[in-house]
């Protein structure tokens, strides 16, 4: 009940990111009921059926992510003074986000169990009358199979907001004296400045030569780059042998293996990122930089590990349809409607996890934010130092994403 209050009291922005998430998830589900009723039109052994379970693992994992994404910006569950009072603490708040990510999630499997069921004439109402073999409207639906089916994604989004958004364990600390640590209110205020990504700016916005304290490099960028070669190779490989596989419709791609080599650089990108992106502060910062420069390569740095993976992801979803797109330039192949489903929410889920991401870091530089316009930093420098970060993103995840694309879709040509 008290994950419902929340939920009800939220502000329409995050109803919004919620409904999004609902419909996803209900996309995600009428693609593996679809996957369901075509392994009932066809109950003769062949692997049709589980080649297209397979490519549902892609919209249901982009759907989890994005669950994530939202339920990490969930101002309801984050710690405030007081809750711990009333027994609110960074447990149960935890257990708020899961059980609330599970219920939006849980209301698209049911969305999507209600318009399959529409479709097939189960349903009062005017059925789909033309010939789609996916709905299996002359066999009877199993309805544990098909519930089976619909927790995956309520399950795993749920599991996955738990695990991510878990209290850490405090570390031990040193007895020390009374006010040792600066616990007045203004002492607090000063130490979230120092912490904050515009750390060490404000005092330095006069004397922009001196060097700011390197801040720690995300790890990943040697384990990204050798999975990313894996997964190329794997590509390579898979073009040379192996079955057709077909996504679900009519869209013929390559062979089977060719799933798991994206799915491999898609992974190795994903670690590559935020070493990328911590990489491109400091490069922003190099060669006597200015207070523009400054401030966007000090920002870059401080949100690496956040932003760093969803945007990881964007490229991989883009080089795969980069790829896509130059093998099949002349072939013209014919996109079934469950194909354009399952790219629609792939490529939707990682644009919408990238938006959240940048949505959570503006609201985590806030406070120094403010601090820097109270001091009477300009508007217009907080807006270059945004447009600067942007540019230097899409200078260097850009050639990055054509050059995989290029490597993952010569083989397939050949």
């Amino acid at each position: 009940m008290l994950a419902l209050r929340l939920a009800r009291g939220a502000h329409s922005l995050v109803q919004l990111r919620r409904l999004l998430v609902a419909a996803a998830s209900a996309g995600t589900g009428f693609l593996l009921l679809c996957t369901l009723g075509y392994a009932l039109a066809h109950p003769d052994p062949s692997a049709g059926a589980l080649l297209r379970l397979l490519w549902c693992l892609a919209p249901v994992a982009a759907t989890v992510y994005f669950a994530v994404a939202v339920a990490r910006t969930d101002p309801g569950t984050r710690p405030r003074p007081g809750l711990s009072a009333v027994g609110l603490g960074p447990g149960q708040l935890m257990a708020i986000s899961a059980v609330t990510t599970a219920l939006s999630t849980t209301l698209g499997s049911v969305l999507a169990l209600l318009v399959f069921l529409h479709l097939r004439g189960d349903l009062p109402g005017m059925p789909f009358d033309g010939d789609a073999a996916f709905l299996a409207s002359d066999h009877p639906l199993p309805l544990p199979a098909a519930l089976t089916l619909l927790l995956l994604v309520p399950l795993a989004a749920s599991s996955a907001s738990a695990v991510v958004l878990r209290p850490r364990g405090a570390r031990p600390t040193r007895p020390r004296r009374p006010g040792a640590d600066g616990d007045s209110p203004r002492e607090r205020s000063r130490r979230r400045a120092e912490s904050g990504p515009y750390a060490d700016q404000p005092g330095r916005l006069s004397d922009p030569q001196q060097p700011a304290p390197p801040l720690p490099t995300p790890g990943g960028l040697p384990w990204g780059t050798a999975v990313l070669a894996a997964g190329l190779a794997v590509e390579a490989y898979a073009s040379r042998s192996g079955p057709g596989l077909a996504l679900p419709g009519r869209f013929t791609a390559g062979p089977a293996r060719v799933f798991g080599g994206w799915s491999l650089t898609a992974l190795g990108l994903m670690l590559a990122a935020p070493a990328i992106t911590h990489l491109c502060g400091r490069l922003l910062q190099a060669v006597r930089p200015g207070v523009l420069r400054l401030l966007a390569g000090r920002v870059l740095q401080e949100e690496a590990r956040r932003i760093g993976r969803p945007l990881g992801v964007v490229c991989a979803v883009a080089s795969g349809a980069y790829a896509m797109a130059t093998v099949y330039s002349g072939a013209r192949p014919t996109f079934g409607p469950l194909s354009t489903l399952g790219a629609l929410l792939v490529a939707g889920c990682t644009v919408a996890t990238l938006l959240t991401a940048a949505v959570e870091a503006k609201h985590a530089r806030a406070d120094t934010t403010a601090a820097l316009l109270r001091m009477g930093a300009p508007t217009t420098v907080l807006r270059g130092a945004a447009l600067l970060r942007a540019g230097a993103l899409l200078a260097a995840f850009g050639p990055l994403t054509w050059v995989v694309a290029e490597l993952a879709a010569a083989p397939l040509v050949r």
